[in-house]
């Protein structure tokens, strides 16, 4: 009898401890459920998909449904509650947030300007740089139109420059760096951030601009391969100096942005927004999550976490 007693009693401890482990629901105390919709910038696209997949771990049962298009189509997306969050690559307007629009800062970036690994001036592009007036002198007046207008030598092999086709944050910011307006720069259009890259990797005389995590390949943490950055020629003195030379890895250009060294713009801050204050309540646990333990994977992701601070300020506009 007493055998059976505490075969039974076995029995009952393996079912109940059986079913509090199934599945993975039993790394989290809540049994969060429901439906993330997210549309948006390319530049922030890679890291949202890594925070789902994190995020999903511990609520198996919280669908995320991430599309990307452009920091354009997220705001718009967003605003017409098309979608729960949208992934947005600039600084949120007046007109935007006269609207409604509610933004948070989730990590950091930057766009960097790309060419042809293969570019034949790459050698003496890559210590002298390029000037900000001379980026100006291409994106804006068309002055500089051939590769040796940058060195200062004679010569006639012209630069094809590219752009972004789609209303994007790193358009947006590029812009501003230069002084102007997205639609004001010079180019052939392309969509998108993969678009602008694989148009320069196919171009030895091109050039263009992308985020940084579509120029890095976050395994290697090396360049992609036929794609490099063109150095910016911070104190426009004609050469490279040690502290300006910090494009060779992932590592040494978050840190050059973290660090302010990069200029801002074109490096910034990138949101996730939303008409008004989120309601979903997944989404604002996904967003509370992605400041707090969602952190830990910004940097292996290729990008850059925010400050402390910062961070403990975005949080207050969840409360």
């Amino acid at each position: 009898m007493k055998t059976a007693k505490f075969l039974l009693c076995i029995i009952c401890i393996t079912i109940i401890y059986s079913c509090n482990n199934s599945g993975k629901k039993s790394v989290t105390s809540d049994n969060l459920q429901g439906t993330i919709s997210i549309s948006g910038a390319f530049a922030l696209y890679p890291m949202t998909v890594r925070w789902s997949e994190e995020f999903r771990k511990l609520y198996p049962d919280v669908k995320i449904d991430i599309s990307a298009g452009g920091a354009g189509k997220g705001m718009a997306d967003a605003l017409s509650e098309m979608v729960d969050l949208g992934m947005f690559s600039r600084e949120v307007s007046e007109q935007e947030i006269a609207k409604g629009a509610w933004y948070i800062a989730v990590t950091k970036d930057a766009v960097l300007p790309t060419i042809n690994a293969a570019n034949p001036f790459i050698n003496d592009l890559k210590k002298q740089g390029i000037t900000l007036n001379q980026l100006k002198r291409l994106y804006i007046d068309g002055k500089v139109k051939n590769w040796e207008d940058i060195l200062d030598i004679p010569g006639e092999h012209k630069i094809n420059v590219y752009t972004r086709s789609d209303a994007c944050g790193a358009a947006a910011m590029w812009g501003k760096y230069l002084g102007v307006n997205q639609e004001d720069l010079l180019g052939l259009g392309v969509f998108g951030d993969p678009g602008v890259a694989d148009a320069v990797k196919s171009d030895i005389y091109g050039i263009g601009y992308n985020n940084v995590i579509y120029v890095y390949d976050i395994n290697t943490r090396l360049k992609y391969k036929d794609l490099e950055v063109l150095p910016l020629d911070l104190d426009s003195n004609g050469i490279i100096d040690g502290d300006e030379n910090f494009y060779d890895r992932l590592e040494s250009i978050s840190q050059a942005i973290k660090n302010e060294i990069y200029p801002s713009p074109p490096a910034r801050e990138l949101y996730l927004v939303s008409q008004g204050k989120p309601k979903n309540p997944a989404a604002v646990k996904f967003i509370e999550w992605i400041l707090t333990e969602g952190q830990q994977f910004v940097k292996e992701a290729g990008y850059v976490k925010l400050a402390t601070d910062r961070i403990s300020d975005e949080l207050k506009k969840l409360e």
